[in-house]
């Protein structure tokens, strides 16, 4: 059940015209189809175990799989002040999306889910974060569907503002690697504006993209269960946010950083690297299409607008931020 919904996901994103396959996503298309599928018919109860499977098990391996895209040496070639910037965003979308759930009444693990959407890599981030914090299908349901909405809106409105405000390549592609949630999103908003901001852009993105694993155990930290005082809280709290899918995606980055993989691909004569993107992408489709199955539509009802509201509210305080930083620092290039 999950690999047909997912192979159907794909094909009806493969049917979409090109100017809109880059800003939505194929994971929406996975998770709104297990919604239509796990709500109106009546699914036997053989498919419960492979809905689990696929969320929990696949998921894991393809984040690990997904380090073999990263490479540190990336970060380190938009320049101090850029990373600087980068990292003081994340740590303000994460603050804001925790400050405003706690005030609306979205529940903790959501508002950290939108948070992390919003701060890191999107529906990728999301997709890594849910297993570690103890996310429900629900939840990660509400937060795909913020992330993709937002980040469709901005793939269209985003090279107006720039143009209407005069920034050029390095200022563009700077706020919309810094503003902009997911990474296919960024390159569509990137290159729709010229060649050169669309390379600064993906080049910012992939940086925010490299501190997913830190990230992740922060969250993993800040929803680990209470414990007892003590001096030794904190390491037993780091313990528990450290999952070994983490500690996988950190060490096939390291390995991609050190040039382990490319000499490997090498070796065997062909590039492992784009095989290893090509089957974290198949297995995280069919996460996600079970993460539709799984999940009630009466629950996400009973939900409302308010997960939305603070998705909203961060996104645009993460894009006002990063604009302010660039006009009074410049964008991503130097020292």
């Amino acid at each position: 059940m999950v690999a047909l919904t997912a192979a159907l996901a794909r094909l009806i994103h493969s049917s979409l015209p090109i100017g809109l396959q880059k800003p939505l996503g194929e994971v929406i298309f996975a998770v709104g189809l297990g919604l239509v599928v796990g709500n109106l018919l009546t699914l036997p109860a053989s498919s419960k175990p492979g809905i689990q499977f696929a969320f929990h098990a696949l998921l894991r391996w393809a984040i690990v799989l997904l380090g073999a895209r990263l490479s540190l040496g990336e970060v380190a070639s938009i320049g101090t002040k850029a990373v600087g910037m980068v990292v003081l965003l994340m740590g303000l979308a994460l603050f804001v999306a925790h400050f405003l759930g706690r005030a609306l009444g979205v529940p903790p693990r959501l508002a950290s889910l939108i948070g992390v959407g919003t701060s890191v890599c999107g529906n990728t981030a999301i997709s890594a974060t849910a297993p570690v914090i103890g996310a429900r299908d629900q939840e990660v349901s509400f937060a795909l569907a913020t992330n993709t909405v937002l980040g469709t809106v901005a793939v269209f409105l985003y090279p107006f503002i720039g143009s209407a405000i005069g920034l050029d390549d390095a200022a563009y592609g700077t706020w919309i690697g810094t503003a902009v949630n997911d990474t296919s999103q960024v390159v569509a908003a990137g290159y729709s504006f010229s060649d050169g901001a669309g390379d600064v852009a993906t080049t910012v993105k992939l940086t925010r993209n490299a501190l997913m694993g830190f990230v992740i155990v922060l969250m993993g930290m800040l929803h680990a269960p209470a414990r007892p005082a003590g001096p030794g809280r904190f390491l037993r709290r780091l313990q528990q946010s450290r999952p070994p899918f983490v500690l996988g995606f950190l060490t096939l980055a390291l390995l991609r950083t050190l040039g382990v993989l490319d000499a490997a691909s090498v070796a065997i004569g062909f590039d492992v690297i784009p095989v290893f993107r090509t089957i974290a992408e198949a297995m995280i489709l069919m996460a996600l299409a079970g993460v539709g199955l799984g999940t009630r539509a009466t629950v996400l009802r009973a939900t409302g607008l308010r997960p939305f509201i603070v998705g909203l509210a961060t996104a645009i305080t993460t894009s006002t931020a990063s604009l302010l930083l660039i006009v009074w620092f410049g964008g991503a290039g130097g020292g």
